[in-house]
């Protein structure tokens, strides 16, 4: 779903513009335009669907042909991708891009395939059952996606979900003209900007959570400071990059400023504070966050500023990555949301 996303976004234009499959299928190798970018996103983009294929396949009792499945499976994917993109005027089939993702996918499986002979692999689930339990892999999934989403560039650092503003604009577009316009509500009184208080409870909070997320499944106490400490440094880390992205690498700490070193500070204080708490506390404890940042953030406007940055992503080189991260961006604290309120409703297994 991931690679289909990418491959077909923004999903707008579909149009026949002429060109016959054989056309991009037997052009010159390599085409007139390319950048090393384009190979390397080309290779790692396809990677993890070849490991996990191939993973998949050597433990459902088929090892011998986990591999060439793998490699047929992520071949057939790309010529379908490169297919339809002759009907997008934004996107640009390329037989290099086939070969490239072929080689992809060939390497992850391959490297699956050796890292389960070596053991490797046995050894990463016992690894992970020991710091997380056997219930863990939602939280590990939520962890892992959280820096990314960090790197769509956000209002207030740290802070995601501010979707308010764009699905009441979303709203108002689609009932235009139609019967249900007078279900509009009506912003009397318009969004006042986050002062330097709220602007830095909103980093705090928007870095205690995914300590809290990580808490939720670690029981030990040395485990959760350092997982505290890798997030913190991680989400420090993205959101440099972010800007770095954004505006180029000598601005990437440009974000930094007063409110944001005090609330990464105390950020780091509430971590270590709920560092003895229950695994089940900290879960009803990181709702009333979610609740709390989510309501704060989504009251305040986006600035001019902000509005500004996005155009590198809508319409410059980030356009291949603009939807995927908004979308992380958008859904990860209501994802995380759902999920904790999930599990925290479910009685507490014995350990």
């Amino acid at each position: 779903m991931l690679i289909v996303f990418a491959s077909l976004f923004p999903f707008e234009g579909w149009r026949a513009q002429g060109i016959e499959p054989q056309v991009f299928l037997l052009a010159k190798v390599p085409p007139p335009y390319w950048t090393w970018f384009d190979v390397n996103t080309n290779i790692v983009g396809y990677a993890p669907l070849g490991f996990f294929l191939a993973l998949a396949l050597m433990r459902s009792g088929k090892p011998r042909t986990a591999v060439p499945l793998a490699f047929v499976a992520g071949t057939l994917l790309s010529l379908c991708m490169e297919f339809l993109q002759i009907y997008l005027p934004r996107r640009v089939p390329s037989n290099m891009d086939l070969l490239l993702n072929a080689a992809g996918t060939l390497i992850g499986a391959l490297v699956a395939m050796l890292l389960e002979k070596l053991g490797a692999l046995s050894r990463w689930s016992a690894f992970r059952a020991r710091w997380v339990g056997e219930g863990g892999a939602g939280v590990l999934v939520l962890l892992a996606l959280w820096p990314f989403a960090l790197l769509f560039p956000a209002a207030v650092p740290f802070s995601l979900g501010q979707v308010l503003e764009r699905l009441d604009d979303w709203v108002q577009d689609l009932l235009l003209g139609t019967p249900f316009e007078v279900w509009l509500p009506l912003n009397m009184t318009p969004a006042m900007p986050l002062s330097l208080v709220t602007e830095m409870l909103c980093v705090t909070l928007g870095l205690w959570i995914p300590c809290l997320l990580a808490y939720c499944a670690m029981r030990h106490m040395g485990r959760r400071a350092l997982a505290a400490a890798v997030l913190m440094s991680a989400g420090v880390a993205a959101t440099a990059l972010s800007a770095a992205l954004s505006w180029g690498p000598a601005h990437a700490w440009e974000w930094v400023d007063l409110p944001v070193r005090l609330g990464t500070w105390g950020g780091l204080g509430l971590a270590l504070v709920a560092l003895p708490l229950p695994r089940r506390i900290c879960g009803v404890l990181l709702l009333l966050v979610l609740v709390l940042h989510l309501s704060i953030l989504n009251q305040a406007p986006t600035n001019a500023y902000f509005s500004q940055t996005l155009q590198a992503w809508e319409q410059g080189r980030f356009i291949r990555f603009y939807g995927l991260g908004q979308w992380l961006g958008w859904l990860w604290p209501y994802v995380t949301l759902a999920y904790v309120v999930v599990n925290v409703s479910r009685p507490e297994r014995s350990a």
